[in-house]
C-alpha cells in the first residue's frame, strides 16, 4: 500500500514537472512569436514611412521595388506566424505595386531641394535609411552586387546633392543679411564635400564653379570692407590728432 501511494506521488510528481515543462515551453514559443510579429512589423513600418518620403526625392523605380519587396518580404513572415485575412490581403496588394513597379534605374524625377527645414532633415535620415535598407536586402541575398553599387553609389551622391545644396542655401542666406565670414564658411563646406567626391559628374563640375564665384563675391566684399574700415580708422586718428594738436582757444 505504502509502495502504491509513493509510486502515485511520483507519478504525480512527474506530470507536473512534465505538464510545468510544457507550458513553459509553449510561453517561450508564444514569446518568441510575437516577438518576431513585432519585428517584421517594425520593418513594415519603417520601410512605408522611408517609401513615403522616397516618393518626393529623386530615387529610381528599381530601388523603390526593393523596398516593395522588403515590405512583402516582411508580411509573408508575419504570415507564417499570424495568418490573417488582413495580412493576407496586404500581401496581395503589396504584390501587385511590385508587379507594376519597373526595373529601371534612371531617377524618378529630378532633385529639388525643399525648403522647409523639416523636410531637409526628412530627406537627410531617409536617404540614410535607405542606404542601410539596400544593405541589408544585399547581405540577405536579394539584391545583386552590380545592382546595389549602382544605387548605393546613386544615394551617396543624393546625399552629397542635399548637404551640398542646404549649405549654399545657408549660405545664400548669410550673404543676403550681410553676414559675409558665416557665408564663406558655408560655401567653402560645400566645395569640399563636392571635391572629395570620387567620381565628379556634371552636377559636381557646376556647382564647383558656382561656388568658386561666390567666394570671389564674398572675398571682394570682405576686402572692400576692410578697406572701408581702415578708412574710417584713419579718419579717426587724423580727427584725434587734429584735435589734439588744435590751437588753445583763449577763454
Amino acid at each position: 500500500m505504502l509502495e502504491l501511494i509513493v509510486i502515485g506521488f511520483v507519478v504525480l510528481l512527474i506530470a507536473g514537472i512534465a505538464v510545468n515543462a510544457m507550458q513553459q515551453y509553449r510561453e517561450r514559443i508564444e514569446a518568441e512569436r510575437r516577438a518576431e510579429i513585432a519585428k517584421q512589423r517594425a520593418i513594415i513600418d519603417e520601410t512605408e514611412s522611408v517609401l513615403m518620403t522616397s516618393a518626393n526625392m529623386p530615387v529610381s523605380q528599381r530601388l523603390m521595388g526593393i523596398l516593395y519587396n522588403r515590405v512583402l518580404n516582411a508580411l509573408k513572415m508575419m504570415q507564417e506566424h499570424q495568418s490573417t485575412s488582413d495580412i493576407r490581403q496586404r500581401i496581395a496588394d503589396v504584390e501587385r505595386t511590385v508587379a507594376n513597379t519597373s526595373n529601371s534605374s534612371a531617377p524618378m524625377n529630378s532633385f529639388q531641394l525643399p525648403e522647409s527645414d523639416k523636410l531637409i532633415i526628412q530627406y537627410i535620415h531617409a536617404v540614410k535609411k535607405l542606404r542601410t535598407m539596400l544593405r541589408t536586402e544585399h547581405n540577405k541575398g536579394r539584391v545583386d552586387p552590380q545592382c546595389y553599387i549602382e544605387e548605393d553609389r546613386a544615394l551617396e551622391n543624393l546625399q552629397i546633392k542635399i548637404n551640398v545644396e542646404t549649405l549654399m542655401q545657408r549660405g545664400a542666406a548669410a550673404m543676403r543679411n550681410n553676414m559675409m565670414g558665416s557665408a564663406r564658411q558655408y560655401f567653402e563646406k560645400a566645395k569640399v564635400a563636392l571635391e572629395k567626391q570620387h567620381n565628379a559628374d556634371d552636377y559636381s563640375r557646376a556647382r564647383i564653379g558656382n561656388i568658386t564665384q561666390q567666394l570671389t563675391l564674398i572675398q571682394e566684399s570682405l576686402r572692400e570692407a576692410n578697406q572701408q574700415d581702415m578708412k574710417k580708422r584713419k579718419e579717426a586718428e587724423r580727427d584725434e590728432l587734429d584735435e589734439l594738436f588744435a590751437p588753445k582757444k583763449k577763454w
